[in-house]
Order: structure tokens, then sequence, then C-alpha cells
């Protein structure tokens, strides 16, 4: 993994028909998925997929495609509104955006609480027997609130994120825009 880049993974639930029921899939990432692919000009959406930076997207089977959005996106904005995170053990999480000049725009800041792995047995559908694993899965998503680019912050109780869940903040231009920065937070890795 890369340490520049904060990966999440957002499962959709429009495959649960066909025999298996995705667990961490939802209709609230499922509909995440749809706003991407309006604003972005999809014609529909599908899967595997992988959004960079709320800019491009594409299938992530190969590397050439991923490293050129990556690049597009460091292009386009090499100053970031990345957001300071801190948290004691079991304690509140704080969010802290300094000044940023978003030139009128309002932003979008959103609280991503994640699982950072699992293994998960496929009981039916085409990964029948298999065993998938997992990373970075999010499992409550939520705008924590609006920015208009002053010095702002944040409290987040504590009981809401489990001792071994990541967090990251997503700080992007409203509606699903480009991103303008994000962080993660993370529990030290248990296996």
């Amino acid at each position: 993994m890369r340490p520049d880049i904060v990966a999440l993974a957002f499962h959709v639930d429009y495959w649960d028909y066909i025999g298996w029921k995705d667990p961490f899939a939802s209709r609230e990432t499922t509909e995440r998925q749809r706003a991407y692919a309006r604003v972005l000009k999809q014609r529909y959406v599908y899967t595997p997929e992988m959004v960079v930076d709320g800019i491009g997207h594409d299938t992530g089977r190969d590397r050439a495609p991923i490293e050129a959005l990556l690049a597009k996106a460091q292009a386009r904005s090499p100053r970031r509104a990345t957001p300071t995170l801190s948290r004691s053990i079991g304690g509140p999480l704080t969010i802290k955006l300094d000044s940023f000049p978003l030139d009128g725009r309002i932003a979008d800041v959103t609280l991503a609480i994640y699982d950072r792995r699992h293994a998960t047995p496929v009981k039916s559908g085409e990964n029948q027997g298999r065993m998938i694993e997992n990373f970075n899965v999010v499992r409550q998503l939520e705008r924590v609130g609006q920015w208009d680019g002053a010095a702002k912050g944040w409290t987040i109780a504590g009981d809401r994120i489990g001792p071994t869940q990541g967090v990251a903040v997503l700080v992007q231009q409203a509606d699903h825009g480009p991103m303008i920065g994000c962080n993660k937070l993370e529990p030290a890795y248990s296996g």
C-alpha cells in the first residue's frame, strides 16, 4: 500500500440478486457509485470500478490507467486540504482543517469508518467456493458537515468507532466533485 493514497472499498448491492448477498454492501454505497456515474458522465455503473480523486474511473485491472489517473490528480491539485485526525484509544475522533482557498465553493466533509480486513467465504454465485479477501471495507459513511474553507473542526464520539476499525475523512467538492483532500487514521494492525 502507498502511504499517500487512502483506498476504501465501497461494496454495492446491485449484484445481490444473483444468489449471494454481499455482507458488506449497502444501498448507500450503491447510491454513491451511481452519483459518481452521473458526475463522471458514465452510461452505467459497473464492478469492479475504481474512482480516483473524484475525477476519473477505471476497472483497476491494469496498473497503467490507474497510475495515469493518480498522476492527473497530482497535477490537478498539488496543494491539498488534508485534515488532521487525532484520537486516543477509545476516545473521540478530532478532525481539524486549516484554512484553504476554495474560491467561493463549498466542500463536503465525509467520515468513513471501515473494517481493515475480512476473509469471506462465498457460498453461491460465480465465486462459489472461493475465499474473498476484502480490505478497507466501508461500514459507515456520513457527511459530518460542509466546509467553506475557513479553519474548522469536528468531534466524533469515540463509541461509534470500533477498536480495530480505521477512519478516513474525505474533503470533496460538493455533490461528488473532485477530492480536495483526505486522510486516514488506523489502529495498529492486529492480523
